[in-house]
């Protein structure tokens, strides 16, 4: 066995885990507190990739650096979100959220398309071409410093559920919306900071995006795909699952990629092949627990 290319597809598969789940966790945390499948949620990290594109483009900022920009950022972009297009649809029937949310994307691609046209756009910076040497295992410089940030924010996100007082009313108002209201929870001022919350979550995503991807108008769709898959694997709304279902995706791209002839092109449709196996074998998800 070529045991070299054995760990380099491993190390391979967790470091774009690592960017799998930081996708996912805003696009969970919505559909957790919320029970909303967030279509646009993909196109909301694709506007956090422009914004960091630009503002290194044209203010020499560091991708990393612009987390602190584009986190504060995607938060007021939520937020306004919220408020003039998904809180007046909260009560309405699940197909209703579904296609405002659906229309919502297409909104953003397009516009996305005529304010910065189909071209595809790169960051490149000193360390961009860096590695290290790990035994058998190369590892690239940015993609070893997005899988870290990715394991730290989502540490964070856990501690802020568990510990802060608003991340605890999330999910008692994911739990339960009317409990929660009785017992003195603002519920819909809890739905808007979810919501601010997951798009802040979005804008990290796009920088981080931004250093190992090209940047365009339809990247955020194809990274929605593999949030999708992801939520299924693990189970709708349940972020353990959802770093499962990451780990699982990006392991199984990588050794498709390598192990299968022509395993590049295979490795893009993967996800839909696993969400079949899933909803076959397990439709609960990997992690037992589904939202309904």
């Amino acid at each position: 066995m070529d045991w070299p290319s054995f760990f380099q597809s491993i190390a391979n598969g967790v470091l774009i885990a690592g960017l799998y789940a930081s996708v996912t966790l805003g696009l969970t945390l919505v559909l957790g507190v919320m029970g909303i499948v967030n279509f646009a949620h993909g196109e909301l990290v694709m506007l956090g990739a422009y914004s960091t594109f630009w503002l290194f483009t044209m203010l020499g900022i560091d991708p990393l650096l612009s987390i602190a920009i584009t986190a504060p950022l995607l938060f007021l972009v939520g937020i306004f979100v919220y408020r003039f297009t998904i809180r007046p649809i909260l009560k309405d029937p699940p197909l209703n959220q579904l296609l405002l949310t659906l229309g919502l994307s297409i909104f953003l691609q397009n516009l996305a398309m005529i304010l910065w046209k189909t071209d595809s756009r790169s960051v490149i910076t000193s360390y961009s071409g860096m590695s290290l040497h790990l035994g058998m295992v190369h590892v690239g410089a940015t993609r070893l410093i997005t899988f870290a940030i990715s394991v730290a924010l989502t540490a964070v996100l856990i501690v802020f559920l568990h510990k802060m007082r608003l991340g605890k009313a999330m999910r008692a108002v994911s739990e339960n919306n009317t409990g929660s209201w009785l017992v003195g929870i603002n519920v819909q001022k809890t739905y808007m900071l979810a919501f601010g919350v997951a798009c802040a979550l979005a804008g990290v995503s796009g920088s981080l995006v931004s250093t190992i991807m090209y940047t365009y108008p339809m990247v955020g769709f194809k990274l929605s795909l593999k949030a999708f898959c992801i939520l299924i694997l693990g189970g709708l709304g349940n972020i353990s699952g959802a770093l499962l279902g990451s780990l699982v995706l990006g392991l199984t791209e990588s050794f498709v990629g390598t192990y299968v002839p022509e395993g590049s092109g295979w490795a893009e449709g993967i996800s839909f092949f696993l969400i079949i196996v899933v909803l076959i074998i397990k439709p609960t998800g990997l992690a037992g627990t589904r939202r309904e």
